[in-house]
Order: C-alpha cells, then sequence, then structure tokens
C-alpha cells in the first residue's frame, strides 16, 4: 500500500509518499489546472497500487474527494485543529505540512474525524441553498410590508391577503403570456424568485398613486417613474 499526506491548497497540493512494500519515499507538488494531480492518481489506479490519502478538512475540495472516491482509493480526514497541535517545528510548510500526515498515518496517531457521504454532502447544500432564499424571501417580503403599512395597508389581516392573493395571481397569468416564448419550460409558479418579483409587482400597483418602481425579469432591470 502507498500512503500519501496530501497539503492540499486549492490551486495545488503537496503530496509525501511512502511504498510500504518497497519504504520507497517521495515529496512531489502538483498544479489543479493543468490535470497534474489528476494524472498522478490515476496512474497509481492503472498501476494497481492500492492508496491511502491523509489531509486536512478544508474548503474547495470537493472534485478531490470525488476522484479518489471514483478511483477506489482510501480517504482519511483529519481534523486540522489537532493535526496544528500536533506540529513540532513552528515553521509552516506545504511540503512540511505532508510530511507530518504522512508520519501521523504511519504512527496510527491520525486524528480522523467522520466525513458525510457525497449523498449526504449533496443533500445539505441542497437544504442550505433553500435556506439562503427563503431568508431572501423573508427579508424582501419584510420591507414590502413595512412599505404597505407606512402607506396605510396591512396586508397580513384577511382582507389585505385576499387582495394581494388576487392581485399575485393576475399577475402569475399576464407574465405567464408575456413570457412563455423565452421561459417555455418555466412557470411563474414554479420559479420562486419571479414569484417574488411578481408579489412586488402587487403591492406597487396596490400602492399607487404613489410613486412606483417596476422590477422587470428577466433582467431585473429597474425602472423608477412617478405617476
Amino acid at each position: 500500500m502507498m500512503i500519501i499526506g496530501v497539503d492540499y491548497h486549492p490551486s495545488f497540493q503537496a503530496v509525501a509518499f511512502l511504498m510500504e512494500a518497497t519504504g520507497e519515499c517521495g515529496e512531489q507538488e502538483l498544479i489543479h489546472s493543468d490535470g497534474q494531480a489528476e494524472k498522478f492518481y490515476r496512474d497509481l489506479k492503472q498501476r494497481g497500487i492500492c492508496v491511502r490519502v491523509g489531509m486536512e478538512a478544508t474548503w474547495y475540495s470537493r472534485w478531490f474527494e470525488r476522484l479518489l472516491a471514483e478511483l477506489g482509493f482510501e480517504v482519511w480526514m483529519g481534523d486540522p485543529a489537532e493535526i496544528k497541535a500536533k506540529r513540532v517545528k513552528k515553521q509552516k510548510y506545504d511540503r512540511e505540512d505532508a510530511r507530518l500526515l504522512r508520519r501521523l498515518m504511519l504512527e496510527n496517531n491520525f486524528p480522523q474525524i467522520w466525513v458525510p457521504s457525497p449523498e449526504n454532502r449533496d443533500l445539505r447544500q441542497l437544504l442550505w441553498h433553500r435556506h439562503r432564499l427563503v431568508q431572501m424571501r423573508t427579508r424582501i417580503m419584510n420591507q414590502l410590508q413595512a412599505l404597505a403599512m407606512n402607506e396605510g395597508y396591512r396586508f397580513y389581516r384577511k382582507p389585505g391577503r385576499a387582495r394581494l392573493l388576487v392581485e399575485r395571481r393576475q399577475g402569475c397569468a399576464e407574465r405567464s403570456k408575456r413570457d412563455r416564448p423565452v421561459f417555455q419550460h418555466r412557470t411563474a409558479h414554479t420559479n420562486p424568485i419571479r414569484l417574488l418579483f411578481i408579489t412586488m409587482d402587487c403591492v406597487w400597483k396596490i400602492l399607487e398613486p404613489t410613486p412606483r418602481i417596476e422590477l422587470g425579469t428577466p433582467s431585473l432591470r429597474m425602472r423608477c417613474s412617478t405617476s
């Protein structure tokens, strides 16, 4: 088996490897942009070498972890804080960090942490994206609510909600007809961002004859006009 310590960076990685069978060891710096890193690991796979890779848990390494999983290599993720505490020299060099990771794996002293599966991580990313969209919607609706209350309307009460719902349905129908040639695969009911702007247009329509701002889609162009 080949033990590889990887000091990962977004643009490159420093590796320190050791062949347990022969005792051969070495160090190398692999660039990501020109495919050098991917070629290095694929060559190991073609040679039929079992590989164990140890690296610190870090950002921007999803593609690298996916590559190692595709090749069937064993991946150990380490706790950065504990690895830093085990560093003897205070100077931080890329190759020195790679050698440290390799030594910790050989000594069975590697602070390994649990890593979720790729499917689990993709699901978490989708949930986080949805959470941000909900936050965006809440901020916009709160601003619209404050603007409406400033003009004497209260949409959170039943009459106001009913009026806003009617206006929004009409706006959805109008925009669906207008945007159908451009958005044949989408409707205003399934696109939350477009639905937000439809709601905003409805609120501005209800607040007439106050100064009106129209937010157009898909270019999100803002036009200010005074009635």
